[in-house]
C-alpha cells in the first residue's frame, strides 16, 4: 500500500513539472544552477512503468526546457551516457486525464504477479516435484475399484434374478441359483445344474469338494468322504473302459475370438506370469491338467517293462524308452487348447489293466503286436475287458495340493511289479509375444522294489506357438534321468524350432554311466519316429504314432466323489461340448469364486490347507501311502 502512494506521488511530481517547469514547481531531483537567460533544468528521479514482469522501477530523468526534451536513464551514473529513451516535448500539451483504465490494468498485473509469487513459494523446499495429485490419484483408484465391483454384483446378480421363481414357489426353489454355492446343484435356463457344495451344519465348508482337516460336527461324514475318495478306498468294479475323445478338432479361429485374444495381448508385458490372469473359455482343453497328466502313462505297458531289464544299463535304457514315448499321448489333436487350470483339492483317479503277456520291451522276440515297427492301433474294447489273474493293475492318484503357486502331485503304482512314481509339478506359465511359455518345475521318482533302485527326472518346457492363428505346441528344454544306486543317468535334449528353418518336435538323447562311457543315443522326433542306437552298434526304431494305447479305466461321473476332475467340470465341460461358451464361462466363473470365497474364509480363521493324499517334505510333496513304505 505504501509503494503504490509513492508511485502515486512520483507520478504527480513528474506531471506537475512536465507541465509547467518555470512555475515555480519544485523538482524531484537536483537542478542544475541556471545561467542568465537561460531556463532552469529539471532533473530527478521519477517511478516508471517498466514492463509487466518488472512493473514500476526507479529512473533518473532530465527536464531540458531550453531544447524542450526529457530523457532519462537507468540511475544518474548513467548521464555521461547515451540516454536510454527521450520524448520530445516542443509544442506539445500537457493535460490530466481519467487514470482509472490505466491504473486497473496496473493494479491486474500487480495481483497476477503476486499469486505467481505465492504459488511458487508455497512449492516444496526440497524433494522432487511431481505433476501428480496423490490424493486424487488414491481418489480414482478407489472410485474405480468401486464400480468394477458393482459391475461384477451386477453380472451375477442378473441370472440369478432372470431364474427367480414366483412368489408361490417354496423357499428352496427360490434359493437356487449360481450366486448360492452353499446349495446343492441347481438347474439354469437350459437345465444343466450349477455346481455346489452343500454348507454343514457346524457352518465349515469344504473348499472345492475337499475335506477340511479341523473337527466339527460332521466329522462322520467327511471321513467317511475321505476313505471313498482315497487310493485304496476306489471301487474297481465301479470302474469303466474311458469313452472320452478329447482330441480338438476346431482348426479355426473366429475374428471375435481373436479380437478378444488380441485385447489380452495388448495389456500384457513380455515375461508377464500368467499364474494369475484370468484367460477366455474358448480356449480351454475340455479335461483337466490333473487328468492330462495321467494321458502320460497311456503306454503302461512300456512302463511296467521297465523292472524287467536284466541290468541296469538296460533298465535305464527302458525308462528312457517309456519316457521319450510318453509325451504325444498327452497332447492330442492338431490344434493346442488349455486344460482347465485345477481347484484346490481337486483329485482326479484311474487305473489300466495290462495284459501280462504285454509287458516286453520293445524290440524283443515274444513281444506282441505292438513293437517297433509293427503296426498296431488302440486296444478295442473286447481287448480291454478285464482278464482277471491275466493282467496287472497300475492305479493313479492326481490332487491339486497347492494354488498359489499352482503346485499338482500324482502318484502310480503297480503293486504286483513293486513299482511306484511320486510326483510333483509347479506349473509357471509367462508371455512371450505370440506364444506362452509354461515351464514345469518339478521332479519325479521312480522306485523299483526287486532293484532297490531310484529313478529320479525332471520335465520339459512347453510353448505354446501361434496363438492368433492355430495354436500349436512344442517341447523345450534339457531334462535329466539319474539312478545313484546304478551311475547311469541321461541327458535328454527337447529342441525347439528355430526361427529360420530346422524342424519342429525334434529330441536328442544319450545314456552314460558316471565313468563317462555313453551306452545309448536316440534322435527323432517326441510324437513320431524315434531312433536308439547302442554301443553294440545296434539300432532300434520306434513309432509313437503306431504303439499300441490302453485305455484307462475310470468311474463314472456319478459314482465319482465330488472333489473328482470330471465330476468338479462336468458342467464347464458339456457346455464347451454343445459350443455355448457364455454358460461355459458362468459355471467355470461358479467355482472360481467359491475357491475365493474359501480361501477367504480360511485367511480370516487363520486356517491352512491340509491336502488328503500327499504331504509336503522339503520343496516337493510326498504321497503319504506310498507302495515302497508297505514292502518295507
Amino acid at each position: 500500500m505504501e509503494k503504490t502512494q509513492e508511485r502515486r506521488v512520483a507520478a504527480r511530481t513528474g506531471s506537475a513539472s512536465l507541465g509547467s517547469p518555470g512555475a515555480g514547481c519544485a523538482p524531484v531531483g537536483n537542478s542544475a544552477s541556471p545561467r542568465p537567460g537561460r531556463k532552469r533544468v529539471i532533473e530527478g528521479v521519477l517511478s516508471k512503468y517498466t514492463n509487466l514482469i518488472q512493473g514500476w522501477q526507479n529512473r533518473y530523468f532530465v527536464l531540458d526546457p531550453e531544447l524542450g526534451q526529457l530523457q532519462y536513464f537507468v540511475n544518474e551514473q548513467g548521464r555521461s551516457q547515451k540516454p536510454r529513451g527521450s520524448l520530445p516535448l516542443i509544442g506539445r500539451h500537457l493535460k490530466n486525464e481519467n487514470l482509472r483504465a490505466s491504473r486497473r490494468v496496473m493494479n491486474q498485473a500487480e495481483g497476477q504477479q503476486k499469486n505467481l509469487v505465492q504459488s511458487i513459494e508455497s512449492l516444496p523446499m526440497r524433494g522432487p516435484l511431481s505433476c501428480l495429485d496423490q490424493d486424487l490419484l488414491l481418489l480414482k483408484a478407489t472410485s474405480a475399484a468401486t464400480l468394477s465391483c458393482l459391475g461384477e454384483c451386477l453380472t451375477i446378480l442378473q441370472p440369478a434374478y432372470s431364474r427367480a421363481p414366483p412368489s408361490g414357489e417354496s423357499d428352496t426353489d427360490a434359493l437356487k441359483t449360481p450366486c448360492t454355492p452353499d446349495l446343492e446343484p441347481v438347474k439354469d435356463q437350459e437345465n444343466v445344474p450349477v455346481w455346489s457344495v452343500p454348507k454343514s451344519p457346524s457352518g465349515e465348508r469344504l473348499r472345492n469338494g475337499g475335506v477340511s482337516a479341523e473337527p466339527s460336527l460332521t466329522k462322520k461324514k467327511s471321513l467317511q468322504n475321505a476313505a471313498e475318495d482315497s487310493l485304496e478306498g476306489i471301487s474297481v468294479s465301479d470302474e469303466e473302459i474311458d469313452a472320452e475323445d478329447n482330441v480338438e478338432k476346431d482348426l479355426d479361429v473366429l475374428e471375435e475370438q481373436r479380437s478378444v485374444i488380441l485385447q489380452l495381448c495388448s495389456q500384457l508385458k513380455l515375461g508377464m506370469d500368467l499364474t494369475r490372469v484370468v484367460l477366455p473359455t474358448f480356449i480351454l482343453e475340455k479335461r483337466s491338467l490333473l487328468e492330462m497328466y495321467s494321458n502320460f502313462m497311456a503306454h503302461p505297458d512300456l512302463f511296467l517293462a521297465i523292472s524287467a531289464g536284466s541290468g541296469p544299463e538296460e533298465r535305464m535304457v527302458l525308462f528312457l524308452e517309456y519316457y521319450l514315448t510318453a509325451f504325444h499321448e498327452g497332447r492330442k489333436g492338431a490344434v493346442t487348447k488349455k486344460p482347465y487350470n485345477p481347484m484346490l483339492g481337486e483329485t482326479f483317479h484311474c487305473s489300466w489293466e495290462v495284459p501280462r503277456d504285454q509287458i516286453r520291451p520293445l524290440g524283443s522276440e515274444t513281444h506282441p503286436v505292438g513293437s517297433a515297427g509293427r503296426e498296431t492301433n488302440t486296444r478295442s474294447d473286447q481287448e480291454a475287458v478285464r482278464a482277471g489273474p491275466d493282467c496287472c493293475r497300475v492305479r493313479f492318484v492326481a490332487e491339486q495340493v497347492s494354488h498359489h503357486p499352482p503346485v499338482s502331485g500324482f502318484y502310480c503304482e503297480c503293486s504286483e511289479r513293486g513299482m511306484c512314481v511320486n510326483t510333483h509339478v509347479w506349473t509357471k506359465s509367462k508371455f512371450m509375444g505370440m506364444s506362452v511359455g509354461v515351464s514345469m518345475v518339478g521332479e519325479g521318482l521312480l522306485y523299483l522294489r526287486d532293484h532297490c533302485e531310484e529313478y529320479v527326472f525332471t520335465f520339459p518346457s512347453a510353448y505354446a506357438r501361434s496363438i492368433l492363428t492355430v495354436p500349436w505346441v512344442e517341447l523345450g528344454g534339457k531334462v535329466t534321468i539319474s539312478c545313484v544306486q546304478t551311475g547311469y543317468s541321461a541327458n535328454v535334449t527337447f529342441h525347439t524350432k528355430p526361427f529360420y528353418g530346422g524342424k519342429v518336435h525334434r529330441v536328442t538323447a544319450e545314456v552314460k554311466h558316471s565313468s563317462g562311457i555313453i551306452v545309448c543315443k536316440a534322435q527323432g522326433e517326441w510324437n513320431g519316429t524315434l531312433e536308439f542306437t547302442y554301443s553294440r552298434g545296434e539300432t532300434k526304431v520306434i513309432d509313437t504314432s503306431k504303439l499300441t494305447v490302453i485305455r484307462k479305466l475310470i468311474r463314472p461321473v456319478e459314482k465319482q466323489g465330488r472333489t473328482e476332475s470330471r465330476r468338479l467340470w462336468q458342467y464347464v465341460t458339456r457346455a464347451l461340448k454343445e459350443g455355448n461358451i457364455d454358460l461355459a464361462t458362468e459355471h467355470k466363473h461358479v467355482l472360481e469364486e467359491h475357491q475365493r470365497s474359501e480361501e477367504r474364509r480360511r485367511t480370516q480363521n487363520n486356517m491352512g490347507w491340509k491336502p488328503i493324499y500327499f504331504s509336503k517334505e522339503g520343496d516337493g510333496w510326498v504321497y503319504r501311502n506310498p507302495l515302497r513304505k508297505t514292502l518295507k
